[in-house]
């Protein structure tokens, strides 16, 4: 078999399954929380972890499922010579193993960590300026959904702008950062309706079994 036939097999399914590890729900339940997905917001990404079982968890589930968006984007970029359809393959497809876990009955998290992981690697200055927008929202109007929602929105726009001096990024590129907006968004959907509704919880760290 040659090695492109290997790649488009192995890198989206290594990718689907590394994206798929339920870390917030191995986490909480390591630290004494239970089942996250039966408190809080029933989420299983940092911030309800933080809700559920305070800042130590939330940080570790942060920081892993970043980098089960990260690794598999590097690895594809390793195997495939700085492939950047491939790394984008293997983004997208973490990120779906984040939001649709075959573990989990494919109710999974929204994304946000994971996707960030994947695009640091892609393409760091539009990460960094994702960073900063998510980061403006949120220290304005302290929503956590709307921070998130607003980064990602940015993001296919920022990979555009920001992915080489003078030359646009490749349509798979594009493309792949639109679909995974449009998943991240999509998996923020009651997030949005609580928004309109004025019925948004604001973030505040801290451990809070009754957070809804």
């Amino acid at each position: 078999m040659s090695s492109f036939s290997m790649a488009t097999i192995v890198i989206p399914i290594a990718a689907y399954l590394l994206g798929s590890i339920p870390f917030g729900l191995l986490f909480t339940r390591s630290f004494g929380g239970g089942d996250v997905r039966k408190s809080g917001s029933g989420n299983i990404g940092a911030t309800n972890v933080a809700r559920v079982a305070g800042p130590l968890p939330a940080l570790l589930t942060l920081f892993f499922d970043a980098a089960k968006g990260a690794v598999p984007v590097w690895l594809a970029a390793r195997v495939t010579g700085e492939s950047a359809t491939w790394m984008m393959i293997a983004a997208v497809a973490a990120l779906l193993g984040h939001c649709f876990p075959i573990w989990l009955k494919f109710r999974g998290g929204k994304g946000v960590a994971t996707a960030a992981g994947a695009f640091v690697v892609l393409c760091p200055p539009a990460f960094l300026g994702s960073v900063i927008l998510f980061l403006v929202v949120l220290f304005f109007w302290r929503y956590v959904s709307l921070a998130s929602i607003s980064a990602a929105a940015a993001m296919p726009l920022l990979i555009y702008v920001l992915w080489a001096p003078h030359h646009a990024p490749p349509p798979v590129v594009t493309f792949g950062a639109l679909a995974a907006a449009g998943i991240i968004i999509y998996k923020h959907d009651a997030n949005i309706q609580r928004l309109v509704e004025g019925e948004e919880s604001k973030f505040a760290l801290g451990k809070k079994k009754d957070a809804s």
